[in-house]
């Protein structure tokens, strides 16, 4: 990534080590730091306001193993590829690609997705986005009902890290890939966030409102911090 030193030179970090680098400029920081964006398979540096190329480069150098380690570690990215099995609300299935079929079509545990291959992972996710949203639709309403709380919304959208927001104004997003989550995640997250209609914080009366809807979230709500990550291997 480039930027524009004080001297008005412009900079690339990218040219200094083989991967590619973002870079964060911050009034606020005080100290260089550095953090590996999962969802863009790269490292994160962070500079504050007044920080030399010497320094930002030293920094990085010396971070040069861990950052290379911690991209090694990052789960490869997948595809869905004729053949593939993924979890679709608590439920396992098979895709299946057959070139002449027109549309997508559930049979059983099969999902079969027609047209070329080339589009066959852009038509699987597709499709998944528009089952989710109409599931995901139905279940936050459904609790909605029994907190006496209006949804003015539900989008589906493709975020970096958060699985789903609630607005003051009743409108709630939910990550795509929570589909593919166990039954109980899922569950646990439209509780969540349909809580957020109720309380706009996660103050002590929040927790108990998700805990009058999901009982035993504790568990789920540990589930997608420490394997929610691995969902993010489908790009």
């Amino acid at each position: 990534m480039k930027i524009t030193l004080l001297t008005g030179q412009t900079f690339n970090f990218n040219d200094y080590f083989d991967f590619e680098i973002s870079v964060v400029k911050s009034p606020l920081a005080k100290h260089l730091t550095l953090r590996i964006d999962e969802k863009k398979r790269r490292p994160v540096l962070t500079l504050p306001k007044y920080c030399s190329r010497t320094k930002a480069l030293k920094f990085l150098e010396e971070h040069r193993d861990w950052i290379i380690n911690n991209l090694a570690r990052l789960p490869q990215p997948k595809h869905f590829v004729d053949g593939a099995q993924f979890e679709f609300f608590g439920s396992k299935y098979t895709v299946q690609h057959i070139s002449e079929l027109r549309g997508v079509r559930f049979e059983n545990t099969v999902l079969k997705i027609g047209g070329k291959p080339e589009f066959l992972h852009r038509r699987v996710t597709d499709y998944i986005k528009r089952q989710a949203l109409k599931k995901l639709s139905e279940m936050s309403l459904a609790k909605a009902k029994i907190l006496d709380c209006r949804v003015v919304s539900v989008k589906i959208k493709d975020t970096k890290s958060r699985w789903g927001s609630c607005s003051t104004r009743g409108c709630i997003n939910y990550n795509w890939r929570i589909a593919m989550a166990p039954a109980d995640v899922i569950e646990y997250l439209v509780c969540h966030e349909v809580s957020h209609l109720k309380h706009p914080d996660h103050s002590a009366a929040f927790w108990q409102t998700v805990r009058f809807l999901c009982p035993n979230y504790e568990q789920s709500r540990h589930w997608l911090k420490i394997r929610g990550k691995t969902l993010y291997q489908y790009v």
